[in-house]
């Protein structure tokens, strides 16, 4: 069977590293255009691009705040005017929070975190919705967490943040459906990349040693479901939620 992408363009947010940055090279490996957007990491975005064409394929770079309307409005305007169109959002942007026990965390930790996490998924979802709906056709693909379902202490913020996308995915799901467009949501158990780096070693010993497969995440594995997310192979596939852990959690 076909993955049918060589046609197809995707816009994954905070590609630059990464999930974000391994999706986009396993999208453009399988022949998809690829719009790779960071909103500092300029050098490490034209790293990924430059990795992407000498490998044969094609895309572009694009710096936008995802927080910002008006910016990632001007993203996907270039990206369409570059490529003519948008099939696939890879909502993937990481979103900076606090860990700390709930009763260490101001409101507007929390406040901040869910609102941020919303906004990037609303700005772009809206922005790409509007090319897809006219075609109908696309594919919306939200990076969530494991953490929005097995607690994690000190991950209050972030599993209230994650917890909305897993939400709002299902009603979008179901809304976006009779249009030819579907929503999944990939949830992501501990995946080495830059932002776990720091986290004491200790802790990466000890989710591994519980994980049935023995080791952590690689943003490979979870890239290798992004693909499959987008590509004819999932056209089925509407309104669900995926574990990418290693069994950590199983629904």
């Amino acid at each position: 069977m076909e993955l049918e992408l060589k046609d197809k363009v995707a816009l994954i947010t905070g590609a630059s590293r990464g999930i974000g940055a391994a999706s986009a090279k396993a999208l453009a490996y399988h022949g998809a255009a690829v719009i790779i957007n960071f909103i500092h990491s300029k050098d490490k975005a034209e790293t990924v691009l430059n990795e992407i064409e000498n490998s044969g394929g094609k895309g572009m770079i694009c710096q936008a705040d995802v927080r910002d309307p008006e910016a990632v409005n001007a993203m996907v305007g270039s990206a369409i005017k570059e490529f003519g169109k948008i099939d696939i959002l890879v909502n993937n942007a990481n979103i900076n929070f606090p860990i700390k026990p709930f009763t260490a965390l101001a409101w507007d930790e929390i406040e901040v975190k869910i609102m941020s996490e919303m906004k990037a998924l609303y700005n772009c979802s809206q922005a790409v919705l509007k090319d897809m709906t006219n075609r109908k056709s696309g594919k919306l693909i939200f990076i969530s967490s494991g953490l929005s379902r097995a607690p994690g202490f000190g991950f209050a913020a972030h599993a209230a943040a994650k917890s909305a996308m897993d939400g709002i995915a299902k009603v979008m799901a179901m809304e976006l459906g009779p249009t030819g467009i579907t929503v999944n949501v990939v949830g992501p158990g501990l995946t080495l990349t830059d932002s776990t780096s720091g986290q004491p070693k200790e802790m990466h010993e000890q989710v591994a040693a519980i994980n049935p497969l023995r080791r952590l995440g690689k943003p490979e594995d979870i890239a290798g479901v992004v693909v499959f997310l987008a590509s004819s192979l999932s056209g089925y596939l509407n309104g669900e939620y995926i574990p990418v852990d290693g069994g950590s959690f199983m629904i």
